[in-house]
């Protein structure tokens, strides 16, 4: 099934949710309407039965961030325009229930950078790059992306990369732990393709505990960690999908998993 709005396509096929940034024209810079429907499109994936979502852009960008303009900047409130627009995707992003992926296919800048890194595995192209360009307009990072980066960072190399608002290569991105892998860019949409699938047959109820147990181990501490790390296991081990995983292995095949 497919249905495609203005500048933001969705498509879900074999199990996997496809989510389009589609303003190439615009280096995919992100409108009010664009922002305000990304976390619908999470949850509906969620809702058609997805067991994987793919985030990209269409043409030579991921996102440029924030359309410039679009949201009255320089007389309104950007803080409620964070609360409208940007934390809600973080969440979306943050509290789905399925693993997603982000096939970056090139710059990604501003918010287009939290987005991006919201996802489980992000796989660039090589010609790709990040830039926190908020110091450049007199702003703050937003989407989550203070968080994601200082996570997976550490306080030194996110003040660089905050501070000085310069490119990132994403091979040197990959080399700092940012991002799961870089391959050439007509490798790009193959290799999204292969890791996507590879999630969406795989236990997607124990993919998506997994995800969060990771989140509450950054943010919670080792005492909470082992507490989570209980409950989802005894969830874990009455899903049928635990139950064919075990009886796969004693039967020597490979499991087919049913997200269940």
């Amino acid at each position: 099934m497919a249905d495609q709005t203005e500048e933001l396509r969705y498509e879900l096929s074999d199990g996997v949710a496809r989510i389009t940034l589609a303003a190439p024209d615009k280096l995919n810079s992100l409108s009010p309407e664009m922002l305000g429907a990304l976390p619908g499109l999470i949850e509906r994936a969620q809702d058609n039965g997805a067991r994987c979502i793919l985030l990209t852009g269409e043409g030579r960008a991921f996102s440029s961030g924030a359309r410039l303009g679009a949201d009255g900047a320089g007389g309104r409130d950007l803080g409620e325009v964070i609360d409208t627009y940007y934390n809600p995707i973080a969440r979306a992003l943050a509290e789905s229930d399925i693993p997603i992926v982000t096939a970056l296919n090139g710059l990604a800048a501003g918010a287009g950078v939290g987005i991006a890194l919201g996802a489980d595995i992000v796989v660039a192209a090589r010609s790709a790059y990040l830039l926190l360009a908020f110091a450049n307009i007199g702003l703050v990072p937003d989407a989550g992306s203070t968080w994601l980066i200082a996570q997976s960072l550490g306080r030194a190399r996110t003040l660089e990369l905050a501070l000085m608002a310069e490119k990132l290569p994403v091979d040197k991105a990959a080399e700092m732990g940012l991002i799961a892998q870089v391959v050439d860019d007509e490798a790009l949409a193959a290799e999204a393709d292969a890791i996507t699938r590879k999630l969406a047959a795989m236990p997607t109820l124990a993919l998506g505990m997994i995800r969060k147990q990771v989140r509450a181990a950054l943010d919670d501490g080792f005492a909470t960690s082992l507490e989570m790390e209980r409950d989802n296991q005894r969830i874990a081990g009455l899903t049928e999908d635990h139950m064919e995983g075990v009886q796969a292995f004693k039967e020597k095949r490979a499991p087919q998993f049913k997200g269940r």
